[in-house]
């Protein structure tokens, strides 16, 4: 059995777990994004508290593994609260904190590092402080942080393979599945990956062109 034969025997199978992923990625993408923005903004403007917390929350979860994350969250929960969680729950409010400080400490050190030569020069030109941000932090930071924020959101769908350790239908756990019926692992997680790809290959070209097109170098000269 070929990859086509695999993906045209079970590709209702496939796209199916591809559907709950995609539903795990409508939660995680725009959580994380609009959360931790939030975030990060608030830890620029307030670095003793809040930009500590961030940095070390996204240190702290950079430097544990997500799937242990994962489990801490699943099994204890259900065990304090006597209940049975949709591990579907857990899985997006896992990778959405994840994604959150994630964000959040990639936003804060822009803001951090955003050249004073450009808020020197708006003030030197009479602009008030509402319109320095509108008219120059925030187009330059939208430039500098749109790469990188795409790129997370592919990682963060990456990710989505751990929920399948949890019992989340998702793409690699039916992948999982389809192999233990027919037994050929190189063709169903070639299959798999055709699937990957399909889906993160655009964005990915499409955070490298955003990145070509727009990305500068704001150091003095």
């Amino acid at each position: 059995m070929s990859v086509l034969d695999v993906l045209i025997t079970y590709h209702v199978a496939f796209l199916d777990g591809l559907r709950v992923t995609l539903e795990l990625c409508a939660v995680i993408w725009p959580t994380g994004i609009v959360l931790g923005i939030l975030l990060g903004v608030i830890a620029a403007g307030h670095p003793k508290i809040w930009g500590r917390f961030t940095r070390g929350m996204a240190f702290a979860l950079s430097a544990i593994p997500t799937l242990v994350v994962l489990f801490w969250l699943h099994y204890p929960a259900q065990a304090v609260f006597d209940m049975v969680i949709n591990p579907f729950f857990t899985a997006s409010l896992t990778l959405s904190l994840v994604n959150v400080f994630g964000v959040g400490e990639m936003v804060r050190q822009a803001i951090a590092d955003f050249p004073q030569q450009y808020l020197i020069a708006g003030r030197v030109c009479g602009l008030q402080r509402r319109d320095i941000v509108a008219r120059i932090q925030l187009p330059i930071l939208f430039r500098t942080l749109l790469p990188g924020l795409m790129v997370q959101q592919v990682i963060m769908l990456h990710t989505t393979l751990f929920a399948s350790l949890i019992s989340v239908e998702e793409i690699f756990r039916v992948a999982q599945r389809i192999n233990s019926s027919i037994y050929r692992p190189v063709e169903i997680y070639t299959a798999l990956g055709c699937f990957f790809l399909a889906v993160c290959l655009p964005i990915n070209w499409f955070a490298a062109w955003l990145k070509k097109r727009y990305t500068r170098d704001l150091s003095e000269r």
